[in-house]
C-alpha cells in the first residue's frame, strides 16, 4: 500500500475502487460497443469531484497532489482508458492549464462550470499535418478592433466532438498564441472520426474554424506565447497523467495474465505451472515494480517543484508506455486464442496500450528529449578513451 499526505487522499481513492468497481467495470465492454461515454457517468465522476481532482480547493476541487491524483488516474485507467482519458484531457490539459495560466476573471467564471461537470473540455493542438511538429501549427488568428479571428483545422482532437469549450492552440507569423473557444461560437465545427482503432467511446474529432470571432478576454496567457508556455506546460501535465494511464494498462495485464494463468489448465497442468509462463511473468511484475517507481519518483519531484520534474515525467510517460505494450502484449499471448476475443479485457489493454506511444508525443520525440538530456548530463570532460 502506497502511503499518501493525508488520510483524506486514501479516502477518496478508496471510494474511487469502489465507484470503478461498481459504476465503470461492470459497463465498460458496454460502453466501448457503444462507443460513448454515457453522459449520466459522466455527471457522476463530476458529482465526487473527480473531474477537478487535481484542481485546487478554492475552485472547487479536490486538491490532490500530484501522487495521489497519479494514483486517482491508474484506478479509473484500469477500469476503463476512456473514462481515464476524461482526466487526461479535461482536468490535466484544460483545468490544469487554467489553474496556471488563465487570468483571475477567467478561473472564477470558468473553472466552476470544467469542475461541475457543466462544461467538458478538449485541448486544440494537433493538425492534418501537424503532430508531434506543435511549434508549425497552420491555424491562423487576426485582430480586430473587439476580436480575434480564428480560421483552420485541428484532427485527433480527444473528446472534440463532445466538448463544450476548446483550448486552441493558433499562429501568426510563426508564434503560437492559445485561445478559449466555445462551441458555441459561429465557424465552429465538429465532425467525429471514424474507424478508429481505439477510443472511439472519446470522441475523436476534427474541429472546422472558420472566421471565429473569439472575444479578446479569451486570450490564454500571453500573446504570442503559446507554445513556450501553454502548450509545453499542458503537454508536461499530459504526459504526467499519461505515465500513471501506462502503469494502469500494465497493472491491468499482469493482474489479467496471473489470473488466468492459475485458471486456466493445458495438458492437466494451470498454465502457471509452465516455466515459459512463469517467466513471462516474471519479467510482467519486474517492468511494472520499475514503471511504478519511475511514476512515484516524477510525482515526488513534481510535488517538490523541482524542476527537474519534467524530464521525470518525460522518462515515465516513456517507460510506462512502452511497457504497456510489452505486458500486455504477453497477457494476450498467456490468454491465447481467446486474448482475442472481445470476452476478456486484455484485447482491449492490447489496443489501449499502443496509443500511449503516439498521443502527448510519441515515443520517439521521447527517446530524443531524453537522449539530449543524457548527452548533457552524463558527459564526462576529459574522460578520453
Amino acid at each position: 500500500m502506497i502511503e499518501l499526505d493525508s488520510k483524506q487522499e486514501q479516502e477518496i481513492l478508496h471510494e474511487a475502487e469502489l465507484f470503478a468497481t461498481r459504476e465503470i467495470r461492470p459497463y465498460a465492454r458496454q460502453i466501448q460497443e457503444q462507443q460513448s461515454i454515457p453522459r449520466s457517468l459522466i455527471r457522476a465522476m463530476a458529482e465526487r469531484g473527480y473531474l477537478a481532482a487535481s484542481i485546487p480547493h478554492e475552485y472547487g476541487g479536490m486538491g490532490l497532489g500530484p501522487k495521489a491524483y497519479g494514483l486517482l488516474t491508474e484506478v479509473f485507467g484500469k477500469a476503463l482508458p476512456a473514462v481515464r482519458s476524461l482526466l487526461t484531457v479535461h482536468t490535466s490539459l484544460v483545468s490544469e492549464t487554467l489553474v496556471r495560466f488563465g487570468s483571475p476573471d477567467q478561473k472564477s467564471s470558468w473553472l466552476p462550470k470544467l469542475v461541475r461537470g457543466e462544461w467538458i473540455g478538449a485541448f486544440g493542438l494537433t493538425e492534418p499535418e501537424v503532430g508531434s511538429d506543435a511549434k508549425n501549427v497552420k491555424t491562423t488568428w487576426r485582430e480586430e478592433e473587439d476580436c480575434y479571428v480564428l480560421n483552420g483545422k485541428k484532427k485527433w482532437i480527444t473528446f472534440g466532438d463532445v466538448a463544450d469549450v476548446f483550448i486552441i492552440v493558433a499562429s501568426q507569423e510563426g508564434r503560437s498564441t492559445a485561445f478559449w473557444v466555445e462551441r458555441q461560437f459561429d465557424g465552429v465545427q465538429t465532425q467525429a472520426i471514424e474507424g478508429v482503432m481505439v477510443g472511439g467511446e472519446t470522441g475523436i474529432a476534427e474541429i472546422d474554424l472558420h472566421e471565429v470571432r473569439v472575444p479578446k478576454s479569451h486570450l490564454i496567457g500571453r500573446m504570442h506565447e503559446g507554445f513556450e508556455y501553454i502548450v509545453s506546460g499542458a503537454l508536461d501535465q499530459g504526459r504526467y497523467s499519461i505515465a500513471w494511464a501506462g502503469l494502469a494498462i500494465a497493472q491491468e495485464a499482469l493482474d489479467s495474465m496471473v489470473t488466468y494463468s492459475r485458471k486456466r489448465k493445458q495438458f492437466d497442468q494451470k498454465l502457471s505451472h509452465f516455466q515459459l509462463i512463469r517467466g513471462m511473468i516474471g519479467d510482467a511484475v519486474t517492468k511494472v515494480h520499475a514503471a511504478r517507481a519511475l511514476c512515484l519518483r516524477a510525482a515526488e519531484l513534481r510535488e517538490a517543484k523541482d524542476p527537474q520534474a519534467v524530464m521525470e515525467t518525460t522518462i515515465a510517460k516513456y517507460f510506462t508506455s512502452k511497457i504497456a505494450v510489452e505486458v500486455a502484449n504477453d497477457a494476450l499471448q498467456v490468454h491465447g486464442a481467446n486474448g482475442i476475443s472481445s470476452e476478456y479485457p486484455v484485447s482491449r489493454l492490447y489496443k489501449e496500450a499502443k496509443i500511449l506511444e503516439i498521443i502527448e508525443g510519441s515515443s520517439q520525440m521521447q527517446q530524443e528529449m531524453i537522449s539530449h538530456y543524457g548527452l548533457k548530463t552524463y558527459y564526462k570532460r576529459g574522460g578520453g578513451l
